[in-house]
């Protein structure tokens, strides 16, 4: 004989007991979150001689540490690199991921899937992979120790083509078909109809994009030997170098670097969370 299963109902008190485990669990993760960056505000403002002393709060709080950073190296120089390519890179990549993940998505030409898993299959690749032969690509091209070698390879993301592409299909076909009938090209349906209802998704591609540009390291550290090139990450590492480990600048930098990320994510959160939901249209 088959037995049925019985539902058992969960009272008030269990209830409220699975909710306070799930709140005691998020407060732990909460706090092994926040703890590495609040130790290292902690440190930005510590001397050299209490970098690593167990207190939370120095007793001597000093802000030596950011006017050493802002006065000893160019580091506004290093930000603004790092503003510069970070936005040209977040500008250009979404003017071209857009129409290629349109065109993935709307137009039919041969070629078309085969095309679409060929980019997505730059996922299972990671930089280090294929930073050498893209070094020497860069260098017989000469834009070695250039904004253009910083921007251009950077510039191709498939999470974005991917993205646009599955916000794209999304989106009812009787719109495009009516602006058709009304004697509409694909670019003036691209440019008039697509792009305007595209303003979500880019503004959450365009935060993601800047802020991967913002923090990165590899590439920049690879491309630019030129000081005058260097981005916030690199200069940030050249503290360990030249300074032997001066943490407490290091730190200080961090924290300088850390702001506006930390300020877009505040300001643009549910941008952030919507381009994990590619929804349809209502």
């Amino acid at each position: 004989m088959s037995k049925r299963n019985k539902h058992i109902p969960v009272t008030k008190g269990q209830a409220t007991t699975v909710r306070i485990i799930w709140m005691i669990v998020s407060g732990i993760l909460g706090i092994l979150i926040l703890f590495p960056l609040l130790w290292m505000v902690s440190i930005a403002f510590r001397t050299s001689e209490q970098t690593f002393t167990s207190q939370l709060i120095a007793p001597d709080a000093t802000l030596a540490n950011f006017v050493h950073v802002f006065t000893e190296v160019p580091f506004l120089l290093y930000m603004w690199n790092s503003f510069f390519v970070s936005t040209m890179v977040t500008v250009i990549a979404l003017f071209f991921h857009t129409m290629a993940g349109y065109a993935l998505a709307r137009l039919r030409f041969p070629g078309r899937e085969f095309i679409f898993l060929a980019i997505f299959s730059t996922f299972l690749v990671s930089l280090p992979v294929i930073i050498v032969p893209l070094f020497v690509i860069v260098k017989s091209m000469g834009m070695l120790n250039s904004y253009a070698g910083l921007i251009i390879p950077a510039i191709f993301n498939a999470f974005g083509i991917f993205l646009l592409r599955q916000y794209y299909l999304s989106i009812p076909r009787e719109i495009e078909e009516a602006a058709l009938i009304d004697g509409a090209s694909y670019w003036r349906i691209y440019l008039s109809i697509i792009l305007p209802l595209s303003k979500p998704i880019m503004s959450a591609l365009a935060i993601l994009f800047f802020l991967t540009n913002w923090n990165s390291f590899l590439w920049p550290l690879t491309i630019a030997s030129d000081p005058s090139l260097w981005m916030v990450q690199v200069g940030i590492a050249n503290f360990s170098s030249q300074y032997a480990a001066s943490w407490n600048y290091m730190m200080a930098a961090s924290t300088v670097v850390a702001i506006p990320t930390l300020v877009l994510f505040i300001v643009f959160q549910k941008q952030i969370m919507d381009s994990l939901k590619t929804s349809g249209l209502k």
